[in-house]
C-alpha cells in the first residue's frame, strides 16, 4: 500500500507507549506505511512524534531527532521552542545553526503525579515567545510532546478564549493514555490577565 504526493511522501512518527525520544496537527496529514521502501529520487518526511499544527506559523511536537530534519526544512522554522531542561543535543544545534532557526529554552523538569510542579511564570514566558510573531513559524516541543507541551498549548487557547471542555479535549488526544488531572488543573487555573495586552498575531476564535 502507498500513497504518494508530487513532491514528497510523508511517514507520521507512530507514539508507541513506553517509547523514549528526544526541538500543532499538520492539517490534512497523508498516513502512509511505516517502514515503506524508499523509491529511488523520492526524500522521505517523517514528522517528529506526536507532530501537529496548533495555529498559524504554530506548531507542536515531541522532541525532533535527526531522522525529522528534513520534514522541519519544509516548515521553514525561524524558532524552535524547548520545554526540556537538559542540554540541546549537539547535531540538533547543528541543524538549528544551519538553518537559521534560533532556540529558545524554558527547562521544565519532567515528573509524574501526584509530584508535579508546573512552574507558572516559565510558562508565562514562554507564552510570550509564541505569541511573538516574529518567531514565527515556531515548533514547540518537550520530550513526548504530551505533557509539557500540553500545558503550554492549553494555557495558548485560553487566551484565544476557547471553552475549558475543547482546550481540555485537545490536552487528552495528545495525552491519552498518560493524561494528568494535574495538568488540566494546572490550565484551568492559569491566569492569563497578564498577557492579555499582548497581540495575537493567529486566530482567536472561541471554540465551542
Amino acid at each position: 500500500m502507498k500513497v504518494e504526493t508530487r513532491i514528497q511522501r510523508m511517514v507520521p512518527n507512530v507514539d508507541v507507549d513506553g517509547g523514549e525520544q528526544v526541538v500543532g496537527k499538520l492539517c490534512n496529514l497523508t498516513p502512509v506505511i511505516a517502514g515503506m521502501a524508499r523509491e529511488e529520487g523520492d526524500e522521505l518526511f517523517v514528522p517528529p512524534l506526536n507532530f501537529a499544527n496548533v495555529d498559524n506559523g504554530v506548531f507542536r511536537s515531541g522532541f525532533p531527532n535527526a531522522a525529522n530534519f528534513s520534514f522541519l526544512q519544509t516548515l521553514k522554522l525561524r524558532s524552535v521552542l524547548c520545554l526540556c531542561p537538559e542540554p540541546y543535543p549537539e547535531a540538533s544545534m547543528e541543524f538549528l545553526k544551519l538553518n537559521g532557526i534560533r532556540l529558545f529554552q524554558f527547562g521544565i523538569e519532567g515528573a509524574k503525579e501526584p509530584f508535579v510542579n508546573i512552574p507558572e511564570d516559565t510558562i508565562r514566558e514562554a507564552l510570550k515567545v509564541v505569541l511573538d510573531a516574529t518567531n514565527h513559524p515556531i515548533l514547540i516541543h518537550c520530550k513526548r510532546g504530551k505533557h509539557r507541551t500540553g500545558c503550554l498549548v492549553g494555557c495558548l487557547r485560553k487566551l484565544q478564549r476557547w471553552c475549558l471542555t475543547s482546550v481540555f479535549d485537545e490536552y487528552q488526544r495528545f495525552a491519552a493514555a498518560k493524561t494528568r488531572i494535574s495538568d488540566q488543573r494546572f490550565i484551568e487555573l492559569f491566569d492569563t490577565s497578564s498577557l492579555k495586552h499582548l497581540p495575537l498575531s493567529f486566530s482567536c476564535s472561541k471554540k465551542s
